[in-house]
């Protein structure tokens, strides 16, 4: 943690979500501001995705407490888009309480001001990782620096915002100037930010995951694999295997013999024994894993043709790669 937050009377606390911490090193020129803050980098969690480290953030559990175990997740034979909160069927909230599906309360329980984009507001996922706080969306991010000034300027001693910019571009365009434009821009949000700072206060800065850029490289899983899977979940870059009873170890082996050129393939076990989602790992959370994930080294992404949007990523995420597991931890008092 950077000095500069010991001490502080009041804290604003901004996830730019996507800006790992090597495409910021690669772009320092871009970003005077950002990398004016003091701190480093530190890890995210596994996998490195927004479901699952907003939540880390906001409830400072591991994945393997606070059950939100992945992007595209498996609750009891449905895998449920955790993001929207829906399968192929439509949306599952009835189904699945998002205060049930991930029940430890954000930040302690505490009622914090909340700044994120209005339309964000009132989502099964906003309840799962924000429940209990006071929202106050911004509907266009030049209001961001405004309401955290008028937040600290009211006494509030701790703020909670989060930006997606950075994110959207990059899975949209890919790195090149779309994406330097954007980072360019909100380095100038950030200094809007720090301009707005009252004696005593703080902005602390992270993010929940970096990128790395895919493009085309996505590997449809060998029919000879398949024939052992019953479904998929997860994400191109964090894909589990949910395998028909009895064919684990066959599975395993033959998703080693395959991909272990570009992915760690490990088991469930595995992963759970040597403390990839944190050293404590729920029942609940481990009936949400599949049997065996592929998890790339190499920048491709592995297909799952029940998981698609409206556009093909450009830069993707999820994997264990320094690209994507680096995150900044950046810090400015206002003395």
């Amino acid at each position: 943690m950077p000095s500069a937050v010991c001490g502080a009377r009041q804290v604003v606390v901004l996830v730019l979500d996507g800006l790992g911490w090597h495409q910021l090193q690669e772009r320092q020129a871009l970003a005077p501001t950002l990398c004016s803050g003091e701190g480093s980098s530190i890890t995210t969690v596994a996998p490195t995705t927004t479901v699952t480290a907003l939540t880390s953030i906001t409830t400072g559990l591991s994945p393997g407490e606070h059950g939100m175990m992945g992007y595209r997740m498996d609750m009891g034979r449905r895998v449920v888009q955790m993001l929207r909160w829906a399968d192929e069927r439509g949306d599952v909230r009835a189904t699945f309480e998002p205060s049930m599906v991930q029940p430890t309360p954000p930040f302690l329980g505490a009622s914090v001001p909340i700044l994120s984009k209005a339309e964000l507001e009132g989502t099964a996922f906003t309840e799962a990782h924000l429940r209990g706080g006071k929202p106050l969306g911004w509907r266009v991010s030049s209001s961001l620096p405004v309401q955290i000034g008028e937040l600290l300027e009211g006494g509030a001693p701790f703020v909670y915002a989060y930006y997606d910019g950075i994110d959207k571009v990059a899975h949209e365009r890919g790195f090149g100037a779309y994406y330097d434009a954007e980072l360019a821009y909100v380095d100038g949000l950030v200094a809007r930010i720090v301009q707005r700072l009252l004696p005593g206060s703080v902005l602390l800065i992270t993010a929940d995951h970096g990128q790395v850029s895919v493009g085309d490289n996505t590997i449809r899983l060998d029919d000879r694999l398949m024939n052992h899977v019953d479904y998929l979940s997860g994400e191109g870059r964090f894909r589990w295997l949910h395998v028909r009873r009895g064919g684990e170890m066959e599975a395993s082996k033959m998703a080693r013999d395959l991909y272990s050129d570009r992915a760690w393939v490990l088991t469930r076990d595995e992963m759970v024994e040597s403390g990839w989602f944190g050293p404590r790992v729920t029942d609940t959370a481990r009936k949400r894993l599949g049997d065996v994930a592929l998890v790339p080294f190499a920048d491709v992404s592995f297909d799952d043709p029940a998981d698609h949007g409206s556009f093909a990523l450009v830069c993707r995420h999820g994997s264990m790669t320094s690209a994507e597991i680096d995150v900044p931890l950046l810090a400015w008092r206002q003395n």
